[in-house]
């Protein structure tokens, strides 16, 4: 089992890789037990309770899975929980602002126009946390991008299923259906995109300040047409395909491009640890023999 290197520490910490599944496991269950009493008690102040859970369960579980593929890495929990809380916060709040004024009908440039603002608005979260740390390292941008995007998700569902109850009268079937389509989805949306993102940023970045270069913003450029993609491939299928199946085949088409993009981010990200844990290996090997000598 991989073990972490905790600086300050001689011995090492073991990482479970595991825990996100007890988490997701747990989440599903509380998830199910939350609908099933809101049904038999008919009480609406559960209501929010059970939609905010079905919401931030699948992205929580999604940044745990990275987070615990850290090792050499210092970020700390409270740091990644930052990410997202400020990467939703900032992200929805800015979008709400920039959307309307940039945006006045839906076209295909403001399709491409929303992925460009919110590729953007997403990482200012990031840029706050992380400006006065170390921000070298492309693990630690793959899991704060993972956090920044996935809290954007999960505030966004979060406003796609009070709209989805509002639209329905009050429905709860409704509401469940959104949340649990969303839930499904988030993991080949925001995060994904959001990781890729600040994990080149930060491979990119010296220790105390960012830098943008091209390889940045082909970073950049990739999400955002990521992001148009997922909005607008469907509306093309559908001029081929009928109704529903152009969704699916344009979301798994896409989710699978990103998911396999981050995938060789996560590869190079644990590479360079490995290099990392090597030449710390090395370095503690040179100064026992030169003490050794003295």
């Amino acid at each position: 089992m991989p073990q972490k290197r905790v600086a300050g520490q001689g011995k090492p910490q073991r990482v479970r890789h595991r825990s996100w599944l007890r988490v997701l496991l747990i989440g599903v269950l509380l998830y199910v037990v939350g609908i099933v009493v809101l049904v038999l008690t008919g009480n609406p102040n559960l209501f929010p309770t059970v939609v905010m859970v079905g919401n931030f369960l699948g992205p929580v579980v999604f940044v745990a899975f990275f987070y615990e593929r850290r090792e050499l890495s210092q970020l700390s929990m409270p740091t990644t929980a930052l990410g997202f809380l400020y990467g939703g916060l900032l992200g929805v709040l800015a979008a709400s602002i920039l959307e309307p004024v940039f945006i006045r009908q839906i076209s295909l440039l403001s399709v491409i126009l929303i992925g460009v603002i919110e590729e953007f608005v997403k990482i200012l979260g990031v840029l706050v946390i992380a400006r006065r740390r170390r921000h070298d390292a492309e693990m630690d941008g793959l899991i704060l991008g993972a956090a920044a995007g996935m809290g954007f998700a999960a505030l966004e569902s979060n406003g796609y299923a009070f709209s989805a109850f509002m639209a329905s009268h009050g429905s709860l079937s409704a509401t469940v259906a959104v949340t649990l389509l969303r839930g499904v989805l988030s993991p080949v949306g925001h995060g994904t995109w959001t990781a890729i993102l600040v994990s080149v940023l930060f491979r990119e970045s010296g220790p105390k300040h960012f830098r943008i270069n091209l390889k940045v913003l082909g970073a950049y450029l990739t999400v955002v047409i990521l992001h148009a993609l997922w909005d607008g491939l469907p509306t093309v299928i559908s001029t081929l395909l009928s109704p529903g199946i152009d969704v699916f085949i344009g979301q798994v088409f896409v989710g699978g491009l990103g998911l396999f993009i981050l995938w060789r981010r996560l590869r190079e990200a644990r590479r360079l640890q490995d290099a990392e844990r090597t030449l710390d290996a090395e370095g503690k090997g040179t100064e026992m023999e030169a003490e050794a000598v003295m």
